[in-house]
This record gives structure tokens, C-alpha cells and sequence, in this order.
């Protein structure tokens, strides 16, 4: 593994804010550190960096320990939220910058701007200030500063959650695409799942300081090892049922629901994981689940319905805007929902 970080600790004023992180990161993988504000993401991303120092643990690149090596010794890129741009310097200056604090010779570091300002497409722009930029092009100013030592690792910590809405989902794409075709290693940190989904070859969930669950983004969001991975990647509605002798779950209140697969015991509680696109929504005659519209809204491509059962909790169902099942409908209509079952997740029961 490129990079190897082993039992990572750190404490703010008495508060775990990294609990003993480990992770593996292969050369050329791209990896994203997601949880919500506070879980300590960002607090990992900067004890890798060496901007941080950390109580126990240690942070291997190479196969180097790098234990004790500052931040500025360590030759890794940054990319950070606030750009960081010299703003009394050029486009061209700012992405030559680490190469004159190398020694670099004038004409690398010319020759290296000029490949960098057209990989990210802001060669036009090189004679241009900071304040003369839009939010997408200082961003690919900084992300080719980040680059021009061609850094052992890519770190970048929430690059994105400044720009509007459309240019960020475009510059994702590109990010993705530039470093796949580059091949750097990249540990990107961000509370965005859709960010994390798209982006990532593997996503290490954070929560409370802790690694919680490390995947493809398909193993985190469809078998997610946790409740709190399964509510917290997308949207989930949990249904708490027990676990019969043949292995069919039992809510409190409804019908019985067979069929799914889990790992639970005959008579232990579990908890039903139930995401908007693994539930149809149907007339309520024969409907393995019966409730009440609540609220039913047109989002574009879909519209969601959610109803509300006696399994008291609200299951949401995404469905075709054109489909009958969801014209018309208003709050108080009965309706169905039936569940796929290679949609369903059970695990055991925690607290939210």
C-alpha cells in the first residue's frame, strides 16, 4: 500500500477528536473521508499532512515513516476549501510557487505552468489575478499548484462546498477524470454523499472520531455494516422488527416480512433498512405494507411519496412522475408499498 496510517489518535482539550484510525490507501487510488461536521475527517486529513501532530499512531507513504517529518518536508499537495491563492501573485506565479521554493530552474518551472494551466484547463488565464477569477478557476489554479511537484499524495480537504451548485458537480467530474488519467493518490475529505458516491474509489465513513465502515461506494451504501452508515448514506427509513424461528422478520405492529437475507439469531431484534428506490408504491389491496400519503412532491425526475404506517415511522418511495400510481395523489389516500428485496438491508438493532 502506498499509504498506510496505523492507530492514528489525537485529543482536543480532553476530546477524542481521531480515535484510533487505521487505513490502507493503494498508489493511484482515489479515497474520501466522509461523516458529518465534527467526526474528525478533517482532523485525519491534517494529521497525515503532519499539520497535526498526533498523540499515538503513525503515517507510512512508501513504505517511509514519516513520524516527526513536518508538514513542509513531507512534499505532499494540498487543496483546501479557501483556494489559498497568493492574491498579489499570477495565475502563473501561484502554480510556480512550490517549484521556486524547490530550486527549480526558470525554464521547468515555465515549462511545467504551461502543462499544468492546460491539464486543468486555465491557460488562457495564466497572466490573471486571484480576484480576477471565477470560484471554478481559482479552484483549478489551486489544484495545479497542488500538483507542480508531483506529490507522493493529494490531499484535499472540502475543495469543493464553496461553489455553486452546477459548478461543483462539473468540476467533480473533471477532478476525477484528471487525476485517474494523472495517477496520483488522493485522500479527499467531505461531508457530500453524492460527492463521496461519485468521486471515490473506496470511502472510509467516519463517525465520533472512528472508522466505521471502509468500501467501494457500492458495498457503503448498499450493505452498509452499521445503522448509522445506513442513515447516514442516503436516506433510510428503519423498521425495528424481531427475527422469527424461520428467519422472517416480525415488526411490532404489520405483517410479516420474509424472504431477506441476514445474518441475525431466531428471536434477536433487528433493523429494517428501507431506501426510497427499493420500495413501489401500489394500490393497498394485497400490498405487503399499507399506510397513509402524508406528502407526495415532484422533484423532476421522480417524485417522492411518504407515507406513514402503524409501523410508526415514515417510508419514503421514489417513483416515475408519470406513473398512475402517483397522480393525484394527495394527503390522506391509502396506499401500498411493496419492498424489493435486493434493496433491503437488516442489521441488529442499535440505537440511532
Amino acid at each position: 500500500m502506498h499509504l498506510v496510517v496505523s492507530g492514528l489518535t489525537k485529543c482536543f482539550a480532553g476530546v477524542t477528536a481521531v480515535d484510533r484510525a487505521s487505513l490502507a490507501v493503494a498508489e493511484g487510488e482515489f479515497v474520501t473521508l466522509l461523516g458529518p461536521s465534527g467526526c474528525g475527517k478533517t482532523t485525519l486529513l491534517r494529521l497525515v499532512a503532519g499539520l497535526v501532530e498526533a498523540d499515538a499512531g503513525r503515517v507510512m507513504v512508501a513504505g517511509h515513516d514519516l513520524s516527526g517529518v513536518p508538514a513542509e518536508a513531507r512534499g505532499f499537495g494540498f487543496v483546501f476549501q479557501a483556494y489559498a491563492l497568493f492574491p498579489t501573485k499570477t495565475v502563473a506565479e501561484n502554480i510556480a510557487f512550490p517549484l521556486m521554493l524547490r530550486g527549480a530552474a526558470t525554464s521547468l518551472r515555465r515549462q511545467r505552468v504551461d502543462e499544468l494551466a492546460q491539464l486543468v484547463s486555465i491557460d488562457d488565464l495564466l497572466d490573471r489575478y486571484p480576484h480576477e477569477l471565477s470560484g471554478g478557476q481559482q479552484q483549478r489554479a489551486a489544484l495545479a499548484r497542488a500538483l507542480a511537484m508531483e506529490p507522493p499524495l493529494l490531499l484535499l480537504d472540502e475543495p469543493l462546498s464553496a461553489l455553486d451548485a452546477r459548478i461543483r458537480q462539473r468540476l467533480r467530474r473533471e477532478l476525477r477524470e484528471l487525476l485517474g488519467r494523472i495517477g496520483v493518490t488522493a485522500l479527499y475529505v467531505t461531508h457530500d454523499q453524492e460527492e463521496a458516491l461519485e468521486l471515490s474509489d473506496r470511502i472510509v465513513l467516519m463517525d465520533e472520531g472512528r472508522i466505521v465502515q471502509t468500501g467501494t461506494p457500492e458495498e457503503v451504501y448498499l450493505r452498509p455494516a452499521t445503522r448509522y452508515a445506513a442513515e447516514f448514506m442516503g436516506r433510510a427509513a428503519i423498521l425495528v422488527v424481531e427475527v422469527g424461528s424461520d428467519g422472517s422478520l416480525i415488526p411490532a405492529v404489520g405483517p410479516t416480512v420474509g424472504g431477506v437475507a441476514h445474518d441475525l439469531a431466531p428471536g434477536s431484534r433487528g433493523a429494517l433498512c428501507l431506501r426510497p428506490e427499493f420500495v413501489e408504491l401500489r394500490p393497498p389491496e394485497g400490498a405487503e405494507l399499507e399506510g397513509v400519503v402524508r406528502d407526495a412532491r415532484f422533484l423532476g425526475a421522480q417524485t417522492r411519496v411518504w407515507v406513514e404506517g402503524p409501523w410508526v415511522t415514515i417510508v419514503e418511495a421514489d417513483v416515475n412522475p408519470r406513473d398512475w400510481r402517483c397522480l393525484g395523489l394527495v394527503p390522506g389516500d391509502r396506499v401500498g408499498l411493496d419492498l424489493r428485496r435486493e434493496g433491503l438491508v437488516v442489521l441488529p438493532e442499535t440505537a440511532p
